[in-house]
């Protein structure tokens, strides 16, 4: 049978460069990943141990059909034949039993270490800062916590089990082969490498077709995605772009053709090659046990047992001599899960956290500078003070800096110098599920999950009821829209929200986080896809919500602007300007320029 995709890394006799890169950007002691078995140890010694019995006890078959050949049958001992018979079944029941309890306990092992690997990691990733995922591909992500985790379960199923079973295996039939005859024992010792070589050639080979037909396989996977996802249907249809993507799928199925053809082949030619060995070396064993001169007076049942035990000698020995090609590709398996793993927390949850006072609001930046990375500064030395239920407006134009300010409010990053203090709590020293509940952000990239409308909402508050969901989308406008639907409050959104146009998203966005009821509201462009008549009709249910609270609103529209406390103008990540809408003005100065050139486009 071909080997199933995906196998030929282990069987193509050399490790895949890509794994060699991995533990060389990324080198994991093996002491490391032995702590993650440490608490399994009793277990996996367990697992050993039947591994070892299970080979030695399949060993005896040929013992045991060389005695019905030599003795049973020609005396026609019914007596002993049968007891032959039965120790053949028993050894054939007994290894099947221990398989089964070997691989599961096992897999348990696997299933375990895996399952503490996968949450640490999600845990460990849920801590760090928006500009790790900004950063880093979505598919990356996935890829180590389903894939490579996921993964593990065959190095303990597989490639573990696999060098105990093979050296066990391996070791006991040479010592069998030697006892049953050395001359033919001798004999295989010659013929099995040039065998062994001729096939790991073979296998090298297709391991270079497969790599290449992968490699095309991910790119059709690629142009899937793209093509056919919602976000890339919508793109093809407003861009015209359908031909040129059928076109390209083409191409590339055109090739795949050719490679996966190439593939079967050089499957078949592996698949020929053992066929051909496997003949081949019982027939020399056959022909040295007929010669006078190499059969040392052999039986014929000793020569069926040596022929029985010669072949379950190829399949482990193949596997030892790619026993560096697995530790390989399991050690890389280890380095991409550790690689995430070592990422530093750069929003690391306080080691003491501290209470922020039951009541409050107040928000106060004190000489605030961020930068991401190595890059400029983003904002210089802001100071700024928000009174608890007084609403500041933040504007200026592109990359001025607005965002990123109103971001560190909810520790979405960490100030690189200064401080961002709410009720005059440093929010570093804040736990983020306390500060969560405080401050509430809506931005204007809604995101919505796949599910129920009640769900998205219940996200922001488990414990939420129906009647205080249904007072949240009353205040946010969209309570009636909802009703409409024909399953309400259990309408499922769709991917990403798509069943909703931007308004609708929007206005559920900012249901979810007044569910919270947080003192502090954040609003990132929060009615930027909102039409005029809705954005009127969302902003008078914010203003009237607004009351009592502190409200930091990124604006880009002078209605929003004018009725703030206090706008902040930004220019070039410094706050410029600072006043109410009308002192502003008077000014002459960069908010006035701001205001004449329409602030609702330069501002955005």
């Amino acid at each position: 049978m071909d080997d199933p995709t995906g196998s030929y890394r282990s069987r193509s006799g050399r490790p895949d460069p890509a794994d060699r890169r991995q533990l060389a950007d990324h080198p994991v002691p093996l002491s490391r990943v032995a702590r993650l078995f440490a608490p399994h140890r009793g277990t996996l010694t367990i697992v050993v141990a039947l591994i070892v019995v299970s080979s030695l006890i399949g060993l005896a078959q040929p013992f045991l059909v060389r005695r019905v050949i030599d003795e049973a049958l020609p005396r026609q001992d019914v007596r002993l034949l049968v007891v032959l018979v039965l120790a053949m079944l028993g050894v054939a029941v007994s290894t099947a039993v221990i398989g089964v309890v070997q691989t599961w306990l096992a897999t348990s092992v696997g299933q375990r270490v895996m399952h503490r690997l996968r949450s640490d990691l999600f845990a460990h990733l849920q801590r760090q800062s928006l500009g790790f995922f900004t950063r880093t591909r979505g598919g990356d992500v996935q890829s180590r916590l389903i894939n490579d985790i996921g993964s593990m379960q065959g190095v303990v199923t597989s490639t573990a089990t696999s060098i105990a079973a093979n050296v066990t295996v391996v070791a006991g039939t040479a010592v069998a082969m030697v006892a049953l005859s050395w001359r033919l024992a001798l004999l295989s010792l010659v013929v099995l490498p040039p065998a062994v070589l001729l096939t790991r050639q073979v296998a090298r080979m297709r391991h270079a077709i497969t790599a290449q037909r992968q490699r095309r396989l991910a790119d059709l996977h690629v142009q899937i995605e793209e093509g056919l996802s919602v976000s890339g249907v919508l793109l093809t249809k407003t861009l015209g772009a359908g031909t040129a993507l059928s076109t390209r799928f083409e191409e590339t199925s055109a090739d795949l053709v050719g490679l996966e053809i190439r593939s079967r082949l050089a499957g078949r030619w592996r698949m020929a090659t053992m066929s051909v060995v496997f003949a081949a070396v019982p027939a020399a064993i056959y022909l040295a046990a007929g010669l006078p001169a190499t059969s040392g007076g052999m039986t014929i049942g000793t020569l069926v047992a040596f022929v029985a035990l010669q072949g379950t000698l190829f399949r482990p020995l193949m596997g030892l001599l790619n026993l560096g090609v697995d530790i390989t590709s399991s050690m890389a398996l280890f380095s991409r899960i550790f690689e995430y793993a070592d990422l530093p927390v750069d929003l690391a949850e306080p080691t003491a956290p501290v209470p922020l006072p039951a009541s409050g609001g107040e928000v106060r930046f004190e000489h605030v500078g961020f930068a991401y990375g190595s890059e400029s500064p983003v904002l210089h030395d802001i100071d700024l003070v928000v009174p608890a239920g007084s609403s500041l407006a933040l504007v200026g134009e592109t990359g001025s800096g607005k965002s990123t300010l109103a971001g560190l409010v909810a520790r979405l990053h960490d100030a690189t110098s200064g401080r961002v203090l709410v009720d005059g709590v440093d929010v570093r020293d804040v736990a983020a599920t306390d500060l969560a509940s405080r401050v509430g952000m809506v931005t204007q990239e809604t995101y919505l999950m796949h599910t129920t409308i009640r769900a998205n909402l219940r996200h922001a508050r488990p414990e939420a009821t129906d009647a205080e969901i249904e007072q949240a989308c009353r205040s946010a406008r969209i309570h009636d829209l909802v009703t409409s639907l024909p399953d309400g409050y259990d309408t499922v959104v769709g991917s990403r929200g798509h069943r909703f146009s931007g308004g609708e998203k929007q206005r559920l966005a900012i249901a979810r986080t007044l569910l919270r009821d947080p003192a502090v509201l954040v609003l990132d462009e929060a009615t930027s896809a909102l039409d005029n008549e809705t954005e009127r009709a969302v902003q008078e249910s914010l203003d009237a919500l607004a009351r009592g609270r502190t409200t930091i609103t990124v604006a880009h529209r002078l209605s929003t602007v004018r009725e703030a406390d206090r706008i902040a103008v930004l220019s070039g990540g410094r706050v410029v300007e600072l006043g109410t809408h009308e002192e502003l003005l008077l000014r002459g100065g960069h908010y006035a320029t701001l205001v004449r050139g329409g602030l609702e486009d330069v501002a955005a």
